[in-house]
């Protein structure tokens, strides 16, 4: 049985349980002339969308009339859940254990990955035909769902309805998305041959290759990634900027990304949110965000400092509402100076004022670190020598794990030092807690074990880390590093209690003691049962045996009373 279907056969789940773990829903939403944006259908048919989920579905499933977008274009979106909506009915609490911390579910947002078509249609009153398919999911994997809907998108604006049916029916009949396996997704003809990354995996590792098995007709199309942009490509014009963009999504900054389109939006959103990779973004980002948004109130507000997160927009009118924003990046169409890509500019924010304002990035932020400028000459080089785009994003992405990880590494090594010793876990007394992280300790460590250990990027480094403890980004990895170290330890304290003599201790004590020592044990036992914690094969198993070795030496009634409370637990 896989975990990630829950108990019972995976064939006898609730209907529509295997196509859950990979979508929420599809969405047709189509332009009415009368509502403008309308949801004309939603797919399976018994899903739930609140009213505003709805209206943010459709507001964001189309371009702003500034985009002017003509023919087919593909973008992405990121929309809050509504309070009080159930949970899926994929386990994703087994998913996420597996799964690397940037390709975990999402608990309060579902994306939208979207294939939009507006062409001329005399038949239309309008004179167009627009309509998006649209595919709703918890899952991060941007690659994967647009590949997707290049396959079923052209068909389905053929022949509708029917052909959505069959495609959800096939991805009713998908395996499940298991980290470290590699999946063979069928659908109209097509077999996608994914891996879905796990978080045992080396960060920058080798790219998929075909797997070897069963001969497969047709023979399956690999994709070397479920979720990976085009980096080079998003980030072609600002590449002499790339240690100020790393530096900005390192420290939570608030960002507005101003482009052409939304296709170009999103992917600069996403782009910007995966260069800190593997360590994960916890701050908001919408890489597509209109004035119609539910939290454009929230984000726009003039009388708070502006939130920490990062917008995709394409209305010129965000111009004016963003002017106390400190960090604007207009993007405009790619120009090309010679052979190269032209490169914006940074520039005044006092400068961003007029709708026709000129690309740049428009700040007054400092970076901490000096540029590398060794890897801006080998891209720009390799632009000059016509090296492929994936060549180029692979030599950013190397780039940008590197600098990650340089940062990271001395931040894990000082929360390494703060778990107790395995020695100082006793059976008979509570496990000992991680040590309090101190900052000053922290920097006390860099002099001798810092990232000039394992980066030539010279600059303020400590000034870095200081900012980076006061964002949200510092708070998310410290609460999840300190989760897993807590956990552990409860293992170890379950191992070295399994191997105690608790029989012998048993001998001289009186049945309040035992009693109590039941419980306590029940209790530990079941909270790891419910976090699945990691420990050696059999301990459960062990200390269910000498619990229930133990209740048989105590008075009936006393058994009855523990027998009754242990069933009413499990349940």
């Amino acid at each position: 049985m896989n975990p990630l279907y829950g108990s019972g056969s995976p064939r006898h789940e609730e209907p529509w349980a295997r196509f859950s773990s990979w979508l929420e829903c599809v969405c047709v939403v189509t332009f009415d002339l009368e509502l403008g944006q309308a949801i004309e259908l939603v797919y399976p048919q018994d899903v739930k969308l609140t009213e505003k989920e709805k209206t943010s579905i459709c507001y964001l499933s189309f371009p702003d009339s500034y985009s002017g977008c003509i023919g087919d274009t593909q973008f992405s979106f990121r929309l809050r859940q509504s309070v009080g909506r159930r949970a899926s009915r994929f386990r994703e609490d087994a998913y996420n254990r597996e799964a690397p911390p940037t390709l975990q579910t999402e608990a309060s947002h579902f994306f939208g990955y979207v294939y939009f078509r507006q062409v001329k249609d005399v038949s239309v009153k309008r004179g167009y035909f627009q309509k998006s398919l649209v595919l709703v999911s918890r899952l991060p994997y941007t690659h994967l769902f647009h590949s997707l809907l290049q396959i079923v998108a052209p068909e389905f604006f053929e022949k509708l309805e029917p052909c959505l049916e069959a495609v959800c029916n096939g991805i009713d009949q998908w395996p499940p998305p298991v980290p470290g396996l590699t999946l063979n997704l069928p659908v109209m003809g097509v077999v996608l041959q994914v891996r879905i990354p796990s978080k045992t995996d080396k960060p920058g590792g080798s790219p998929v290759r075909q797997a070897a098995g069963e001969n497969l007709l047709p023979t399956p199309t690999l994709l070397p990634s479920i979720h990976e942009l085009d980096l080079f490509k998003c980030f072609q014009s600002v590449l002499i900027h790339l240690q100020m963009f790393w530096e900005l999504m390192l420290l939570g900054e608030p960002v507005v990304v101003m482009a052409p389109s939304p296709a170009v939006s999103s992917e600069t959103v996403l782009a910007l949110v995966s260069s800190i990779s593997p360590l994960k973004f916890c701050c908001d980002f919408r890489p597509y965000f209109t004035i119609h948004d539910n939290e454009f109130r929230e984000f726009t507000t003039r009388t708070q400092a502006p939130p920490n997160v990062v917008l995709g927009v394409t209305n010129p009118f965000f111009i004016k509402t963003f002017q106390n924003w400190p960090h604007v990046v207009r993007l405009g169409e790619i120009k090309m100076a010679g052979d190269l890509p032209k490169q914006v500019k940074v520039k005044k924010l006092s400068k961003l004022k007029t709708l026709d304002t000129k690309p740049g990035i428009y700040t007054a932020f400092k970076t901490f670190l000096h540029k590398d400028k060794i890897l801006i000459k080998r891209l720009l080089k390799g632009i000059q020598r016509k090296r492929p785009s994936e060549v180029q994003s692979a030599i950013l992405r190397r780039h940008l794990l590197e600098l990650t990880q340089s940062f990271i590494i001395p931040l894990e090594r000082y929360m390494a030092s703060l778990m107790p010793l395995q020695r100082s876990v006793t059976p008979w007394k509570t496990p000992p807690q991680v040590r309090p992280f101190s900052q000053d300790e922290f920097m006390s460590t860099l002099d001798h074990a810092g990232p000039q250990l394992t980066s030539v990027l010279k600059g303020d480094w400590m000034g870095l880390y200081r900012k980076f403890f006061r964002s949200p980004n510092f708070d998310g990895w410290y609460r999840h590093r300190h989760k897993e170290m807590t956990q552990k330890l409860e293992s170890l304290h379950l191992e070295v209690i399994c191997d105690a003599e608790l029989m012998s201790w048993t001998k001289d004590k009186s049945e309040v003691e035992i009693v109590d020592l039941i419980l306590k044990l029940r209790e530990k036992m079941n909270k790891a049962r419910r976090q699945q914690l990691q420990m050696k094969d059999g301990v459960l198993e062990q200390l269910d045996a000498f619990i229930n070795s133990i209740m048989s030496s105590l008075p009936e009634d006393l058994q009855t009373v523990l027998s009754t409370q242990s069933t009413q637990i499990t349940r």
